[in-house]
Parts: structure tokens; sequence; C-alpha cells
């Protein structure tokens, strides 16, 4: 007698929730799993099983592998702000129609003593900066710092995985690394580079968390950039165990 085969799911990752979401499901017999990263980072952490690497092609790109490969569920697990691939990933999902959940780790809240500045993007970032200091912790990526690079009065500590490419602010350090940091640390870089702002995305991780106690403790102003919108009419999980409870039911 013939089993089964076993379903195909996609996971668009990237994310320490997406390769969580990875381990979770190996080994399940009924699951056939296939993370997908973009291919931005150099050296990127690679989640077990089968994985591939790059872009689709947008929308209808996507829709087509999702068909030649014959997916059965599709979880978007990639960055808060990777807006462009949640929409791609929305819109092939029900062109094809495959049932589509996203996997976001709640964003972070202030507490007593944040002093936090809400923006809308990174241009309104840069807007608000004159105002707040000139030795400015830019911990947002390499992606966009052109939108900072007018602001020749501000000196930047640069953080990121990999080098950033020009246009920058004329007045930088960059610093290669990746998360998981601790507040020792985070507190030291502080003090060591006389930081008055600092600048983040509202990632949500824990890895990254570390830097905002320790503006908190040094009583800095801090930028942080909303996240965009996801897309209407998807699911959402908080974290890789609510995303593996959808996927058994849905594909039950």
């Amino acid at each position: 007698m013939n089993s089964a085969p076993a379903r195909h799911v996609l996971i668009l990752g990237g994310t320490t929730e997406a390769r969580r979401l990875a381990e979770e499901l190996a080994g399940a017999p009924a699951l056939r799993v296939t993370s997908s990263l973009a291919g931005r980072v150099a050296a990127p952490r690679l989640p077990v099983g089968q994985v591939r690497i790059g872009g689709f092609g947008g929308a209808e790109g996507m829709a087509r592998w999702l068909r030649e490969h014959q997916v059965d569920a599709l979880i978007d697990a990639t960055h808060p702000f990777a807006d462009t691939i949640s929409s791609h990933a929305a819109r092939a999902a029900a062109d094809v129609h495959v049932p589509l959940l996203a996997l976001r780790r709640p964003g972070w809240v202030p507490g007593p003593g944040d002093r936090w500045h809400s923006a809308g993007s990174l241009a309104e970032a840069a807007r608000l900066l004159p105002d707040l200091g000139e030795r400015i912790f830019l911990t947002t990526g390499r992606m966009g710092l052109a939108t900072f690079a007018h602001l020749t009065r501000q000196w930047f500590l640069v953080r990121s995985v990999d080098a950033p490419e020009s246009p920058v602010p004329p007045r930088m350090e960059v610093i290669l690394d990746r998360g998981p940091f601790t507040l020792e640390g985070e507190a030291e870089l502080l003090r060591r580079h006389r930081i008055e702002v600092l600048v983040t995305k509202d990632s949500g991780a824990h890895a990254t968390a570390p830097k905002l106690t320790a503006a908190r403790a040094a009583a800095l102003p801090v930028v942080i950039i909303r996240r965009p919108p996801a897309p209407q009419g998807i699911p959402v999980a908080e974290t890789p165990s609510e995303a593996a409870t959808w996927l058994r039911t849905t594909l039950a």
C-alpha cells in the first residue's frame, strides 16, 4: 500500500524565526520543507533541510515556482521590513490558491525611561537627526544609507553584516557584525564612540534588543522606524510554534 506523498511547504526565510520553524518541521514524515533565502547576505546562516537562494522574479515568478514545485503551503517568515517580498508572496499565493501565513515576531514596546521618536521611513528618520544629536549609531543595515548621505555635520557609526556601498554619509565608521549582542557590549559601544542618538528599525528581535536597553540606561534618544503594514487579509503568527500549528491545521 502506497503512502500519501509528502506535502511541500515553502518558507520564505532569512530570519531566526524561519530557521527555528524549519528545525521544528524537520523530520516530519508528512512534510517536505524548502527554505528560500534572498541571497543579500554574503554568508547567510542556513536553516536545516532543503534551501534555495535567490529571487523569484517578482510575484509572477514566485507563482510559477509554487506551481512547478507543487507547493501546498507558503509561510512568509522574512524580515518585518521586507515588504516587497511579502507583497509578492501575497499576490503569488492568491494567484495559485496556496494558503499563506505571515510569521512576524512582535514589535518592540517602549518602557519607562525610553526616549523614542517614531519615524515612518528612513527619510523621516534623517529629518529628525539634526535636532537630536551629532554622533549617531545607525543600525538599520547597509541598505538605504544613501538616505543619510546629505547629513555632513553628523558622524555615523554604522553596523551591518556586510560592508555598505556608496553613497554613504561622508563622516562614517563601519562595524561588520551580527547579533546576538549583549547589554554589556552595547553599553560599551555607546560609551566608546560617545553616541548621542540611536537609529534602528522596529525589527522586534531579542538578539538586537540590548541596544535599546543600553540607550535607555544612557538616557539617549532613539529614532524607531515603524514597520510597513503587512498585506491585508493574511493570517499572522508570532512564533514558530504558532506557525507550525497553523500548518498542521491547514494541511490536515
